[in-house]
């Protein structure tokens, strides 16, 4: 019996996916929970409509974030931090700071699509990345001074 997927089932597949089952994997489990319709003719062409449509919006939404990184290439940051008298900082630099630095620049980042490979705990200057979409990201460098 064919089934169009809902969801990713991991030993089955991806959503969207048109895949043969056994007619009572697909009725008494697949079907009930959601996670599947079945494959008629009219189903298989809602569904080529809405991929048809979704890649339409994901090149959109890859296009706007290219933009972005282009404006954020050349963007350095200063963030302030409380240190001790031998450059160690009391606490550390996180991706909240780095989010409200963007955001006086004008750029309007959510701090959980900023990644920071070290630890900053002490002045310097460090790396963070910033992920704008799954193929875009930007290295944006700070420099950590003492207040």
């Amino acid at each position: 019996m064919e089934v169009i997927l809902k969801e990713d089932i991991i030993s089955l597949g991806f959503k969207d996916d048109v895949v043969n089952v056994k007619k009572g994997y697909a009725r008494n489990y697949l079907i009930p929970q959601g996670k599947a319709v079945i494959a008629s003719e009219s189903a298989k062409k809602v569904l080529a409509e809405n991929q048809k449509q979704r890649a339409h919006k994901l090149a959109q939404i890859k296009t706007d974030a290219e933009a972005l990184a282009g404006k954020m290439e050349g963007v350095t940051l200063t963030i302030g931090a409380k240190t001790s008298s031998t450059g160690t900082i009391f606490g550390s630099v996180t991706t909240i700071q780095i989010a409200e630095a963007l955001k006086e620049k004008g750029f309007e980042v959510d701090r959980k699509l900023i990644q920071i490979k070290d630890q900053v705990k002490e002045v310097g200057t460090y790396n963070a990345v910033v992920k704008l979409h799954k193929e875009v990201s930007v290295d944006v460098p700070f420099e950590v001074v003492a207040e």
